[in-house]
């Protein structure tokens, strides 16, 4: 149990939703031609979860002083796994997320995709030992390589058979992944800006640097209540321009998305507890979870 508990399942099971949603929704939908097939998707499923579960891995490793102050009540390493073995599951996590990797880029006929997994895999071990002790920095690569988990979708389904440039279909489902990669990537580097403030005090007997401790918390809190309220009246916006005509489209994202983000803007004015920083977390992966699914509804429109 506590091997399964240390790799997030819950945030992987999201990551695999979305990667299947882009996959078998939005490609099918949009009717797009593609590379991969069930079979060859599925090596990619297997790199990307097992790299993340491997980036989990680390950063719980290299986290042991830091969640003793933060949640002392849910440490993994060095209590229920002792440190050597998490370090040979990591090792074990990576090689297979690396090998699948480089075994769907070779049956795609393009080896050089295998690149990506190794630079992934890298970027997650850097972050945690160093990124992430660097203001705003290891918050803003996090987030990047959460958008980058939507995106890859298209490298490997896109790339391998654009020989001769992309289709309509191919431009228009393209731009509708890298949007979601925005929405992704904003509210994780929100939700990154939280749990800094929800982490505060283990955050500075480790020594690193976040916004929370650079600015203090009431600031950084005004600062992710002003993020989350632009970025609400963005969506709004991109609803008006893109999908106003689109009734089902409209009610989702009005009810379902900027709704617990209007929730999580209320909840931000005056928070000043941990509790309250830790509801403020969980709001916004509700939101990130309904974003996601809001892919299926092009399925109806």
């Amino acid at each position: 149990m506590a091997y399964l508990k240390i790799i997030r399942p819950l945030n992987l099971m999201l990551l695999a939703l979305v990667q299947l949603l882009i996959k078998f929704v939005l490609f099918d939908t949009f009717q797009v031609e593609v590379a991969m097939n069930s079979y060859q998707f599925l090596w990619l499923l297997i790199a990307t979860l097992a790299i993340a579960a491997a980036g989990n891995v680390v950063n719980d490793i290299y986290d042991i002083e830091i969640d003793k102050v933060n949640k002392p009540d849910k440490v993994v390493v060095g209590k229920k796994i002792p440190e050597k073995r998490a370090f040979t599951y990591y090792i074990f996590l990576n090689s297979m997320g690396v090998i699948s990797g480089f075994v769907l880029a070779n049956q795609l006929g393009k080896p050089g995709l295998a690149a990506i997994f190794i630079v992934i895999s890298a970027l997650l071990y850097i972050y945690s030992t160093q990124l992430k002790a660097m203001l705003l920095v290891g918050n803003i690569v996090i987030s990047l390589l959460v958008a980058f988990s939507l995106l890859i979708v298209l490298i490997f389904d896109l790339y391998p058979i654009a020989v001769n440039g992309l289709s309509e279909a191919q431009i228009n489902v393209s731009r509708l992944v890298f949007h979601y990669a925005i929405f992704a990537f904003v509210i994780n580097l929100m939700r990154e800006l939280v749990k800094d403030l929800e982490d505060i005090n283990g955050d500075k007997k480790g020594d690193i640097r976040t916004l929370a401790i650079a600015m203090g918390r009431q600031r950084t809190t005004m600062l992710v209540f002003s993020m989350a309220t632009v970025f609400i009246l963005s969506i709004v916006l991109y609803v008006y321009t893109f999908l106003y005509d689109k009734q089902l489209m409209v009610l989702y994202f009005l009810f379902l998305i900027v709704a617990p983000l209007i929730y999580f803007c209320i909840r931000a004015w005056g928070a000043t507890s941990q509790k309250e920083y830790a509801a403020m977390s969980v709001i916004l992966k509700i939101a990130m979870f309904t974003g996601m699914c809001s892919i299926i509804c092009y399925r109806f429109i």
